[in-house]
């Protein structure tokens, strides 16, 4: 499913990633963590093709990112990835519930109803009308969590998706994220620093400077 093949990515002449190879097998659900500046964000945004790597690729379904065109990465992007971003990037002039369809919409499979289930699943039912200025920020993330499982991706990129919320919160979202991965057989990659989180996961690798490694 996901392949990263002597992956390499510098800011400012520091390299932050270096010949990164890891193979991620379809239908896992894996924890990354790490000490924070270590790149693990860098990581999620080089597999979306988001970034461009300086060195080497990432090949989803054996599909190298590098080699598609804006529209093509883009069309991969919206129907096989879903993301949670830590700063959620909810549109601010859509209800919650048309932010939560978004996805669906974009694909040309509307479903109002799969949208309503998601944010009832989020702990957000009948609040579908309301607009984003009128949530709190743990609120807000579990918005941009039904929005990125809604449209059911192959593949889930996850940063730090429980940062905001409380552990009791945090708890339920985190079964809910690995339920719906599991029901519809997609791969997961989230980057963590809680323990907790990781510990729900199928297999934890810490990134450190020198690669990927089993924790």
């Amino acid at each position: 499913m996901l392949e990263l093949v002597n992956l390499g990515k510098s800011y400012g002449g520091r390299a932050v990633l270096a010949k990164l190879s890891h193979r991620f097998e379809p239908g896992e659900f894996v924890a990354v963590m790490g000490e924070s500046g270590v790149g693990k964000s860098t990581l999620l945004n080089l597999i979306a093709g988001l970034d461009a790597p300086d060195s080497g690729q990432v090949l989803v379904d054996g599909i190298p990112m590098s080699g598609l065109d804006d529209d093509a990465a883009t069309l991969l992007r919206r129907t096989r990835m879903g993301f949670i971003f830590q700063a959620f990037h909810v549109l601010p002039h859509l209800t919650l519930a048309q932010n939560v369809a978004l996805p669906l919409l974009l694909n040309g499979k509307p479903d109002p109803a799969r949208a309503a289930r998601m944010l009832d699943a989020v702990g957000l039912a009948g609040r579908g009308n309301d607009f984003p200025r009128q949530l709190s920020g743990g609120e807000l993330q579990r918005v941009a969590i039904a929005r990125a499982l809604v449209h059911r991706p192959a593949l889930l990129l996850a940063d730090e998706p429980t940062g905001n919320l409380d552990p009791e919160t945090a708890d339920g979202i985190l079964h809910l994220l690995r339920a719906e991965i599991k029901e519809s057989g997609a791969g997961a990659i989230m980057v963590t620093h809680s323990h907790a989180a990781a510990s729900l996961a199928d297999r934890t690798l810490v990134l450190t400077r020198s690669g990927l490694k089993l924790a």
